[in-house]
């Protein structure tokens, strides 16, 4: 394959990549203090079912330092400031670069990215939200939605770009609810949704099934 496609790619004038299934995709998370989508990942992958090699944790908060050192994976703190914000991009991108990484996954990771460092990783870093943007903004989102009586919660995949949460959606899914379910409810409910959306997410990224179309994505189930 690779001695003989790339003379039909020089004659359509395509671009292409070739990659083995054998090759774990190098990646790496990045959480904030919502650590759902994170230990989500990281059981799937110890448990062979996402085929992908998690190189390193980078975190703005402590929280999740021996959840990570329970899946023997190296843990970086760098806390963010407006003061410190592009020193704190320059230590991320030396880890991330570092480790030869091929997917960032924003994993619950609070923090508004620079135009730099999303244009550095254009292409190769994902987020993960829940699908109320823009209704319901800033903290407590489920709380909103409960006190608006919401019948759709419901989580959102997305490619990252210097727009703000209008990368090209990769995935996405809903839950049903009802006057009957509490906050807390809610807000379980919608981190089981997140964090399925999420692997599937993964799944399709280190599978190498997805194509970005302008503002859209073509995904090959």
């Amino acid at each position: 394959m690779r001695d003989q496609f790339p003379s039909l790619v020089k004659k359509f004038d395509m671009h292409c990549q070739l990659h083995s299934n054998n090759q774990p995709s190098r990646t790496v998370l990045m959480v904030s203090k919502e650590g759902h989508c994170t230990n989500d990942l990281l059981f799937r992958w110890k448990s062979g079912l996402l085929h992908m090699d998690i190189r390193t944790i980078i975190s703005n908060h402590r929280e999740f330092y021996q959840l990570a050192a329970s899946y023997n994976v190296p843990f970086h703190h760098i806390a963010v400031t407006a003061a410190t914000k592009e020193e704190s991009e320059k230590k991320q991108l030396d880890i991330i670069e570092t480790e030869g990484t091929e997917l960032v996954v924003l994993a619950r990771y609070i923090r508004i990215l620079s135009n730099n460092i999303c244009h550095r990783l254009a292409g190769r870093a994902i987020n993960i939200h829940h699908s109320f943007l823009p209704s319901f903004k800033g903290a407590k989102p489920y709380y909103q939605a409960h006190d608006r009586g919401v019948k759709l919660i419901g989580a959102t995949v997305h490619y990252v770009t210097a727009d703000l949460n209008e990368g090209p959606i990769i995935e996405q899914d809903v839950a049903r609810v009802d006057h009957s379910l509490t906050v807390e409810d809610l807000t379980a409910l919608g981190r089981d949704t997140e964090s399925q959306v999420l692997a599937r997410a993964v799944k399709w990224l280190y599978e190498h099934r997805i194509l970005v179309n302008g503002h859209k994505t073509v995904v090959f189930k």
